[in-house]
């Protein structure tokens, strides 16, 4: 990585049309002392290694664009990394002990981390955040052995460390992790009044409303517009033993009801062996979300969660506008990042 991250940044922000501001060149100037201070230390300072912060934990609101910055900052160097979604990265934790489910859960973290430890140097981890009680009870000793073994974690998230989790199931179980992480991490709260997201050119986006005949008219003339000249088949996912059937394949452009991915009994597993095959996702009639159907909005911010990820453009029907949704008690602060981030898939060509 070149010595001055900062004009690097500057120049790409100019380049994308993206507006600079004094906050995101703050967090850019302690990325680079992070970078420096992990991979630049020379023989001299070795013994000051152990008291290095090995983790960056960058927060704020929705659409402040810290995406954006850890994306640039992941895209600029080039130790062995690996970026990925915090609920794959799980996935692939729970499956590599399943495979191991005769040794200790203990020796079975080393091994999974000695593995990470052998091909990267340094993970990314966006949006990361925690709801799943398995997850929050292993987490503690898992960082613990991974900031052991000297691998740097770079994160993103809308919360800051100590409320993680917050209100969460036997959240005690849960605090060790806390304190690996204040310990371990340069925290930083991004904080911009703007979402950016939302100044993108919205008569590009993709977001139909509201759900009357009109609309149904405009998204089977779109559909039929980005489907042309491909074929349709129906799709068999085999997941874990578990099928899932996709009736509108179009050689990767795929159109669902929101009924068929998000009152089932699915989770991010399901959506990222979606997200493989996918180019393009129609999701129609989302509903307005409350305390009833919390669990089917929990999936749907699981789901665009996946989508975001892997940076696939949406097209969507809904009766509202984008900011006239309502949202569960419980999920309102999570749900503005997947109002945030729906702007975003919506307008993308």
């Amino acid at each position: 990585m070149t010595k001055n991250l900062e004009e690097k940044f500057i120049f790409y922000c100019n380049s994308k049309n993206l507006e600079i501001n004094q906050y995101q060149l703050k967090v850019i100037k302690k990325l680079q002392n992070f970078y420096k201070k992990n991979f630049k230390l020379s023989f001299l300072n070795f013994i000051s290694k152990q008291s290095l912060k090995k983790g960056f934990y960058l927060y704020g609101g929705v659409g402040v664009g810290k995406t954006m910055i850890l994306n640039f900052f992941f895209n600029q160097i080039n130790e062995k990394k690996q970026r990925l979604h915090f609920n794959e990265f799980m996935l692939n934790f729970h499956d590599f002990v399943h495979e191991r489910k005769n040794k200790n859960t203990d020796n079975v973290i080393d091994l999974f981390v000695k593995d990470l430890k052998s091909k990267f140097d340094i993970i990314y981890f966006d949006e990361f955040q925690v709801t799943n009680i398995v997850d929050a009870m292993i987490l503690g000793r898992l960082f613990e052995k991974i900031f052991n073994a000297n691998l740097k974690i770079i994160l993103t998230s809308n919360t800051k460390i100590s409320e993680l989790y917050k209100d969460g199931l036997q959240r005690d179980q849960f605090k060790p992790f806390i304190k690996i992480m204040e310990k371990q991490s340069i925290e930083h709260e991004l904080s911009i009044d703007d979402d950016y997201r939302k100044n993108l050119e919205n008569e590009k986006q993709n977001f139909f409303f509201p759900l009357n005949q009109e609309t149904n008219f405009r998204i089977n003339k779109f559909f039929r517009t980005i489907t042309k000249n491909k074929k349709v088949s129906v799709k068999t996912l085999n997941i874990k033993g578990r099928k899932f059937e996709i009736n509108n394949f179009y050689e990767g452009i795929i159109r669902f009801n929101f009924k068929e991915l998000c009152d089932q009994n699915l989770g991010a597993e399901d959506y990222l062996e979606i997200a493989k095959i996918s180019k393009y996702i129609v999701i129609e009639n989302i509903p307005q979300f409350n305390d009833i159907n919390s669990n089917q909005q929990q999936r749907f911010i699981t789901l665009i969660d996946v989508i975001y990820d892997k940076n696939i453009p949406m097209a969507v029907t809904a009766n509202h506008g984008l900011d006239n949704f309502s949202s569960s008690q419980s999920l309102e602060k999570t749900f503005k990042r997947t109002i945030s981030r729906l702007y975003e898939l919506t307008s993308k060509k």
